[in-house]
């Protein structure tokens, strides 16, 4: 799975009959562009004529200013099945619903630091073993409940509920258990670490965090919505249709929109085409390839926001397969491309060369190592493992994210001067999340980013985690990770984390050519959109 966690899903449109029916072809999207009016010269260029003015330009980031109060947003979405639940602990969450209708104790600046939300403020002590959380006052839930310290320890014992099956308990699970969560008044909750952890605030930023009702079953954690967020749910069936309205409660005050209408709409260009056509206002969880968003930004209907950095691109090797086990193929791999090629062609270079380390260059603790291309050193590692003829592979690849295939050519290409063959093998992208993540030898997918480093090295890298993509085991990193966590002092727990990250460029088995702008399509009514990692502002974002 990626990250948001992107899987793909069973396909249903927002109204069946509407524009699935009118789903145009690309060429059909480049001739609405043209009969705006808009930017013909950008246009032209697209189609082949003049490009005597050259392409539009994106914008940087979205339209700010003051909205009309009320109004409902129509936000369209890959939904994650139809098995999708409101329990943001599950790993079939309906993501774009949970920040609309919870709160978390902790959440993160765009600093990456982590920042109150449900609770107030923590300490902890000097053994980083005991943290004593106190929670925000005058907090309700969507039913009227006041919110309490038992609501913050049910969901930390909810998350940690083997039942569950959370991607975040393999997290959660190696510092604290159920029983070593207590909350001694209602304003007061008390983590008791079985291991130390200097900066358990930031594992509890992760979005599978958001606080529930203490003593809620099952059935109305996964149906109900019913958090302290800025939105109360009205509606939602998995896969399909759902809307929340405003909370005028809420302990931050009231959102400026009325509400949020959500529509399942599966097909990337579905949702485009919707948004051209004015029926939608904004597309979630879609990384707009670099052509079609600048017909989208020269439409009269829709513009372009960019959330620099927002994706990571990467090929997990599978460490456990025959093909990759060996290390010395990996490191081949590694020496053989050209991450600076991917990133022309695959996203016009807008985004930045990840070097093969996951840490985003903005993270306080990112290792910087520059990535040195060298075929002939590629070729002798290849012969040290046994592949004197040259090394072939299959590198699977589908169209659910415009990035891969383009990503993948352009990997294949390269790595020929070493004497490798990466052979691209398209995949089906109702089943790629299903089917061939963690299952193949090697593939394209794609993170978000937004981990706190901690949760990213333990969640994606650590031996066993139930989202290490590549199977990559090593004690090695393992011990380093513990040893940052029990590390008090700021300075060198940073150094255990790039030492960590040393590891992974070195010795991993996963490459990550680029982090990637996240091109998001919008309607130019939408104003104040602000999102990063994930975070989404939903109490500032309206509609002009």
């Amino acid at each position: 799975m990626t990250s948001a966690d992107v899987t793909p899903a069973a396909p249903e449109s927002m109204d069946p009959g509407s524009w699935r029916a009118r789903t145009a072809s690309r060429r059909d999207v480049l001739r609405w562009a043209g009969v705006g009016g808009l930017a013909a010269a950008g246009l032209a260029g697209l189609t082949g004529c003049s490009q005597a003015q050259g392409p539009v330009q994106l914008p940087v980031e979205a339209a700010k200013g003051t909205p009309a109060r009320g109004g409902r947003l129509r936000m369209a979405r890959p939904a994650n099945s139809r098995a999708e639940t409101l329990d943001s602990a599950a790993s079939l969450s309906a993501y774009e619903y949970l920040g609309a209708l919870y709160n978390r104790l902790v959440r993160l600046d765009e600093a990456g630091n982590p920042v109150p939300d449900l609770a107030a403020e923590w300490d902890v002590t000097p053994d980083a073993r005991r943290w004593t959380f106190r929670m925000r006052d005058g907090v309700q839930f969507h039913d009227g409940r006041p919110f309490t310290s038992r609501d913050a320890a049910f969901t930390l014992a909810h998350i940690l509920d083997p039942a569950v099956g959370s991607p975040q308990a393999g997290v959660l699970s190696s510092v604290m258990t159920a029983e070593s969560i207590s909350a001694p008044d209602p304003t007061t909750l008390v983590v008791d670490l079985t291991a130390p952890h200097s900066d358990l605030p930031s594992l509890l930023t992760a979005y599978q965090c958001y606080v529930v009702p203490d003593g809620s079953t099952t059935e109305q954690i996964n149906t109900s919505g019913i958090g302290t967020g800025p939105f109360r749910l009205s509606h939602f069936r998995p896969g399909g249709r759902g809307s929340v309205e405003a909370f005028d409660d809420h302990f931050a005050g009231r959102p400026v929109l009325d509400g949020i209408d959500f529509y399942s709409i599966q097909d990337t260009q579905a949702r485009v085409n919707a948004l051209m056509a004015d029926q939608i206002d904004l597309i979630s969880q879609t990384n707009l390839d670099f052509a079609t968003a600048q017909v989208v930004a020269a439409s009269s209907a829709a513009t372009i926001a960019r959330v620099t950095n927002g994706q990571w691109y990467t090929i997990p090797l599978l460490a456990t397969s025959r093909e990759f086990s060996d290390v010395r193929v990996r490191q081949a791999l590694k020496l053989a491309y050209n991450p600076q090629q991917i990133l022309d062609v695959a996203v016009q270079g807008a985004g930045t060369i990840g070097h093969d380390n996951p840490v985003v260059p903005t993270d306080a603790a990112h290792l910087e190592i520059p990535h040195v291309r060298d075929p002939e050193r590629a070729r002798a590692l290849l012969a040290e493992a046994g592949h004197r003829d040259g090394f072939r592979f299959e590198l699977s690849t589908s169209t659910l994210d415009p990035v891969f295939t383009p990503m993948a050519v352009s990997f294949a290409n390269a790595v020929r001067d070493a004497g490798i063959e990466a052979r691209i093998r398209n995949e089906s992208a109702d089943s790629y999340y299903t089917q061939v993540w963690m299952t193949k030898p090697a593939m394209v997918t794609y993170w978000y980013t937004g981990r706190p480093v901690d949760q990213l090295l333990n969640q994606i890298f650590r031996s066993g985690s139930s989202y290490n993509e590549s199977a990559w085991a090593n004690p090695q990193f393992d011990s380093v990770l513990d040893a940052a966590r029990a590390e008090v002092n700021p300075d060198r727990r940073k150094q255990h984390y790039q030492d960590a990250q040393q590891l992974i460029v070195t010795e991993g088995a996963t490459i990550t050519p680029i982090f990637a702008d996240r091109l998001v399509g919008l309607s130019r009514k939408v104003v104040n959109y602000h999102e990063y990692g994930f975070e989404f502002d939903y109490l500032n974002i309206g509609l002009r």
